[in-house]
């Protein structure tokens, strides 16, 4: 069993000025030692936000931030297996009319892959994904 971190989680930590030790602590503290990982999607999306930053000193506290989450957790490469399971839930839930934001399908169906529930600040974008299991901190 473990944790797939949702960027959300990490975007807040690092506005807040943690650690990626610091999240990985309270996250351990509230749900006991398990494996803490990332989808590749947050990988992008960490980049993304280190190359939007508006200043230097902005874009210098995003690229630590991100390269101590990347040396820290294990990054899970988005496989033909979660592709699959992506394309097949994204199918069943568009003939619902549910719409899910490709980057959370993608979180959600690694996740569902691995056996691992998603810590996130966004329930509601996770919450047409059926059998997933979101945690909170």
């Amino acid at each position: 069993m473990g944790i797939i971190l949702d960027t959300s989680i990490l975007i807040a930590s690092e506005r807040r000025g943690e650690a990626i030790e610091d999240v990985l602590r309270q996250i351990r503290a509230v749900h006991g030692e398990l494996d803490i990982a990332l989808s590749a999607v947050s990988a992008v999306e960490l980049t993304h936000g280190i190359y939007r930053a508006q200043t230097d000193a902005s874009r210098a506290r995003r690229r630590t931030f991100a390269e101590g989450v990347f040396h820290d957790l294990i990054v899970h490469p988005v496989n033909l297996d979660i592709a699959r399971l992506a394309g097949r839930i994204e199918a069943e839930q568009a003939a619902l009319g549910n719409t899910i934001a490709f980057q959370d399908l993608l979180i959600g169906a690694t996740a569902l892959h691995l056996g691992f529930e998603v810590l996130t600040l966004n329930v509601r974008h996770f919450q047409s994904i059926p059998g997933l299991n979101l945690v909170a901190l």
